[in-house]
């Protein structure tokens, strides 16, 4: 599939409805429990793609086309959600989550990108040299791995309780996807 922006944001205008059709309303012992030690919660994800909105995917398209390779993207705090869910409820940030994106795509199809300026050069801390089309097809990607993992997290509630079907439900195979490589 080759990216285009129409595409990309057709899919990211999507993911705020759907976290709200899946998590809303729904009790905390599926919403604030995680698979184990150091791992998080769906309440968690939600915050970090709350966290995500604010300081990663348009401060970086911005500096895309203000800087160029010129300057290199802020490193994104992975753990900065921890200070976004606090004192929050999950309803809380689904609406925060929901009204952030829609400014952040009413604010990225306001720039009126033409196919030359997805060809634009960034600089990632980590990465090195990227393009515009790159980032935004990772913006669309992050969502998928996001909503993988919460199902993922909710289905592990359940792993023992499946019994022997548990070979057969590929979600509770899965070691999980969200750690940047080693």
């Amino acid at each position: 599939m080759d990216h285009t922006l129409q595409d990309t944001t057709a899919l990211l205008a999507r993911t705020p409805t759907t976290l709200s059709n899946l998590l809303r309303d729904l009790p905390q012992s599926w919403t604030h429990r995680n698979e184990g030690e150091s791992t998080w919660s769906a309440f968690d994800v939600v915050g970090h793609l709350v966290n995500g909105e604010r300081t990663d995917w348009v401060p970086r398209v911005k500096m895309v086309l203000e800087f160029g390779e010129t300057r290199t993207f802020t490193p994104f705090d992975r753990w900065g959600h921890a200070q976004e869910i606090q004192g929050k409820s999950l309803e809380q940030l689904l609406d925060e989550f929901a009204r952030l994106r829609s400014e952040n795509l009413a604010e990225l199809l306001a720039l009126n990108l033409q196919p030359e300026d997805l060809e634009r050069r960034g600089k990632h801390p980590a990465l090195g040299q990227v393009t515009l089309s790159q980032l935004l097809a990772t913006w669309a990607a992050h969502d998928l791995t996001h909503l993988h993992q919460i199902s993922r997290i909710m289905a592990h509630q359940y792993r023992e309780d499946v019994g022997p079907w548990s070979a057969y439900l590929g979600v509770l195979q899965c070691a999980g996807h969200s750690a940047p490589p080693k």
